[in-house]
């Protein structure tokens, strides 16, 4: 058996953060590692590692990445701030509040977000044109395959916060995209779905492959001691609101 301690910092760790107006990041908040995206004829945009490995992957499978333009991926508190104050002076109160989060309240920050657009002369930063077909569509269909969902849907914005924004796609990871896409979920409901489920009591998913166990470990002290086997495949990633989610991959056939 494998111990694993973790404590209140790691909360802030990992690609199933929920980030918004009621959980926003710590304000020390740093992404642990991030990548540029090469892509053809766009400015700089980084992505954690992890969730940009597999937008390379998305890219490259859609063969027509060209067609694509990636608008904005990691931002700094400072980024944030700066897009967030000349929105309002642009835009208005109204239309920054529904399509600008606050600092400290926006997943570009966690580096695990990413706003995409169909390529074209002149392109909106805060809404970028991405609709549903062509391409586009394409590309929203496979992306739950590489870990990513469309994070702002037309019917949750009451329980997001935020409006329609089929722009935005956010890396979870697989098998959460597969999950919260099957289930309808937002990315609140799936936080607050995962909390029914205990390590003696998991969440079960199955692939071809695989069955993958996920569960739910609140965080009620400084620190947790968590026992997994030791020959088993895991991910643990904070929640940013009050514990941790597991997932624990065992091939069909065996360990």
């Amino acid at each position: 058996m494998e111990a694993i301690e973790l404590n209140k910092k790691d909360i802030y760790k990992g690609s199933l953060l929920l980030v918004n107006a009621n959980h926003p990041l710590p304000s020390d908040y740093q992404p642990t590692m991030l990548m540029n995206i090469p892509h053809p004829s766009d400015s700089l945009i980084y992505l954690e590692k992890v969730a940009g490995t597999e937008l390379m992957r998305l890219l490259d499978d859609l063969q027509l990445i060209d067609e694509i333009q990636l608008v904005s991926g990691y931002r700094t508190y400072d980024e944030q701030k700066e897009i967030y104050e000349t929105s309002l002076k642009t835009n208005g109160q109204t239309f920054t509040s529904q399509y600008v989060a606050l600092t400290q309240c926006s997943e570009h920050q966690t580096g695990y977000a990413i706003d995409v657009g169909i390529r074209q002369e002149t392109q909106d930063f805060i809404c970028p044109y991405f609709p549903y077909d062509g391409i586009s569509q394409t590309f929203r269909t496979k992306a739950e395959k590489y870990g990513f969902i469309e994070r702002y849907q037309q019917d949750k914005e009451r329980v997001t916060g935020i409006s329609h924004e089929p722009w935005h796609f956010r890396y979870v990871g697989y098998p959460h995209a597969m999950i919260i896409n099957t289930l309808g979920f937002c990315l609140e409901e799936y936080i607050a779905f995962l909390k029914d489920f205990s390590q003696e009591n998991p969440y079960y998913y199955r692939d071809k492959k695989q069955y993958i166990k996920i569960f739910y470990v609140p965080m009620v002290e400084d620190y947790l001691l968590l026992t997994i086997q030791s020959d088993q495949v895991y991910q643990i990633s904070g929640n940013n609101v009050n514990g941790f989610i597991v997932t624990i991959w065992r091939n069909v056939h065996g360990n």
